[in-house]
């Protein structure tokens, strides 16, 4: 009887020996399929191999290649106990505590096979909104009160039917899967673990606003994405679900993939839209918005990753099941990252709610160093730092829009009490100027003007009135940039130097060292 074993072939998994202990299984085995799936999300059990028994499915992790012959010699494919067991998957306490609605998918099934996908689900969100048809489709994604999880937080479906709204012509599905925040990784462990419902989801778009062709915009850092994507949807189109009659209809769309250069301004959709005409990645002046005039000058539906698989749910078990979960005006669930300084790295997916404590020391485990926390950035690198005392804010728009923060994309990273604060303010600010666009003046000398006003400050050079230039400067980017890299930017110089002043006076000049960069990828 064939046994079979689940291997991740998510690339965080393989960065760290998947693929070798795949090829050991295989050669070690007889009458052994091994399954390549996404990844779970449980980055320090990785490798983790999975061995389906009459029980459930059994987790072994972190797996070498020298472990295999110890699995075997212990009976794995049949559950037996090992010093790397990790007992029946669905019950390791990690998991079982998350409420899965975008993820449910990744780790759990082969990501290129469609007959998975629909077995599991898949596609009856799509055959619903075909169904309903345009208008019913974009007032269900407005009643399930999704909002953008790329961080603006605009209701999906205001921005959906704006878009329809327009009149007949060509119009587009933008995907930006330009995923560049530091600590974020959410999207590519979609992508890699679970296509067909982003492909999906922006097919469900298509129909909803009347759109013939989509693209998914991709950073160039994702090689491993780009080429589960490209097989993804030549085996949509094989199956019907794109091209000519999708799902045998009357409705024509199709997707391709267009690789970004590597500009982190290109994660702004205007400057994305840019990009993909073939242009220089700059900033467009709004109005007119995207969905009046947006790619090559037509109505574009351009929504994040997450955004997109999130709506396949919607028209599957409908906006009222979406919108009962969260708090406030934040519906649903959001898929939280977890890294830096951290004991349990890894991407959790809970209803908004719950705090920032919470989730970093209930699925964290708090630091990897077993140092206190000092200090936790939410949102990215334009993100704001949080405080110990600040902890206890809860994980939704409006709370940490209210503590002068934001969600952005959902990645938290977490710094222990060695880091130096008016570094990483520094940071902030050179970030911005290497990765500014260069189009406004606020943004491209603003965040120059700062690193080096951060470097008086820390050198001691007339440091009370450098703060109130800081302070100024700070002013002028918030109120004078075209979007929100300059936007943002203030907010972490301000927290750091709001909840951290101490780092910015020592009179060492701030010689300490950063004991995690914001600079924190799986």
């Amino acid at each position: 009887m064939t046994v079979r074993v689940f291997v991740p072939r998510d690339s965080s998994a393989r960065s760290v020996g998947a693929d070798e202990v795949a090829d050991a299984i295989l050669m070690r085995g007889n009458d052994v399929e091994v399954v390549r799936t996404g990844s779970r999300g449980m980055f320090w059990l990785e490798p983790l191999v999975e061995v389906e028994t009459a029980g459930g499915r059994v987790g072994y992790g972190p797996v070498a290649p020298e472990d295999v012959e110890s699995l075997f010699a212990a009976g794995f494919l049949h559950g037996g106990e090992h010093p790397l067991s990790r007992g029946l998957i669905n019950e390791i306490e990690y998991l079982a505590r998350q409420e899965r609605v975008t993820f449910e998918r990744c780790g759990v099934i082969n990501p290129l096979s469609i007959a998975d996908y629909e077995a599991s689900g898949g596609y009856r969100g799509l055959k619903n909104a075909l169904e309903l048809g345009p208008a019913a489709t974009a007032e269900e994604v407005t009643a399930s009160g999704l909002r953008g999880r790329g961080g603006a937080g605009f209701p999906t479906g205001i921005k959906w039917k704006t878009v329809l709204d327009q009149p007949a012509g060509q119009k587009y599905v933008v995907c930006n899967a330009d995923e560049g925040d530091s600590g974020n990784f959410a999207d590519r462990m979609l992508m890699e673990g679970d296509p067909f419902l982003l492909i999906e989801g922006m097919t469900i778009a298509a129909v909803s606003v009347g759109a013939s062709r989509g693209y998914i915009y991709l950073r160039s850092e994702y090689p491993d994405a780009l080429l589960t994507l490209t097989e993804a949807l030549a085996a949509a189109r094989d199956a019907g679900y794109l091209g000519k009659a999708i799902a045998g209809s009357d409705h024509e769309f199709d997707i391709e993939v267009r690789v970004g250069a590597g500009a982190y301004i290109c994660g702004e959709e205007t400057a994305l839209l840019e990009s993909l005409e073939g242009k220089r990645g700059v900033v467009r002046a709004k109005p007119p918005l995207p969905a009046i005039a947006g790619l090559f000058g037509r109505p574009t539906v351009i929504n994040n990753v997450l955004s997109f698989a999130a709506t396949p749910t919607i028209l599957d078990r409908g906006a009222a099941f979406y919108a009962e979960l969260g708090v406030g005006r934040s519906r649903g669930t959001q898929p939280i990252q977890l890294s830096g300084n951290i004991k349990y790295p890894g991407l959790i997916e809970l209803p908004f709610g719950p705090t920032l404590r919470e989730v970093i020391e209930e699925f964290g485990g708090g630091t990897a160093s077993g140092r206190p926390i000092r200090a936790v950035q939410v949102g990215g690198p334009l993100g704001a730092y949080f405080p110990p005392d600040l902890l206890d804010t809860q994980i939704d728009y409006e709370a940490l829009t209210a503590r002068d923060g934001l969600l952005g994309h959902g990645g938290i990273v977490v710094f222990d009490d060695s880091v130096d604060m008016a570094r990483q303010a520094r940071y902030a600010m050179e970030f911005c100027a290497v990765e500014s666009c260069g189009k406004c003046t606020p943004c491209r000398i603003g965040s120059t003007r700062g690193v080096e006003v951060i470097d008086r400050i820390v050198a001691g050079t007339d440091r009370e009135a450098n703060f109130d230039l800081l302070q100024d400067l700070c002013d002028t980017m918030v109120d004078g940039s075209l979007c929100a890299l300059g936007g943002l930017t203030p907010l972490p110089v301000r927290s750091a130097l709001l909840h951290f002043t101490e780092d910015f006076r020592r009179p060492t000049g701030g010689t300490q060292t950063s004991s995690a960069s914001t600079e924190v990828r799986p």
